[in-house]
């Protein structure tokens, strides 16, 4: 991983999902409220991992979070911020996209929406997540 904090642009490399983690751990300290997350990778990129980390960031314990694939939409609170962790994989139809409420959903808290490509109209004003495959094991994260 690379050293220093994460800021809203940069690249990093991972070689575990602890590393990151702790990308998204750096990143969750710099958020507030009404922040958006986009995360885009492939299926077992290190998405939820990231999100883990988030959370932490933002004071929630990374042992609560867990991938919201069935339920879409997960809340975690008791950090300095509220989480709120969408997943979309499993939405092909952008209404019921729409029908979630997105817009609104984390006005007070920090909203991180998994397979974000998905979504049909993603803010403009958000962080974007790119986590890609480098390797076997090393993950490529780029944060714009």
């Amino acid at each position: 991983m690379d050293a220093g904090r994460v800021s809203t642009q940069s690249e990093h490399r991972s070689h575990s999902e602890q590393e990151t983690a702790t990308i998204g751990r750096e990143l969750g300290r710099s958020l507030a409220a009404g922040d958006v997350v986009l995360l885009h990778g492939d299926l077992g990129a290190g998405k939820t991992a990231l999100v883990r980390g988030l959370a932490e960031g933002l004071g929630v314990p990374a042992g609560d979070v867990s991938s919201p694939t069935f339920t879409l939409v997960q809340e975690y609170r008791g950090g300095r911020l509220p989480l709120f962790h969408v997943d979309l994989y499993r939405l092909n139809d952008p209404r019921e996209i729409e029908d979630l409420g997105l817009d609104e959903i984390a006005e007070d808290g920090v909203l991180a929406i998994e397979w974000a490509e998905r979504h049909p109209r993603p803010p403009r004003q958000a962080v974007r997540v790119r986590i890609e495959h480098a390797g076997e094991t090393e993950r490529r994260i780029v944060i714009e």
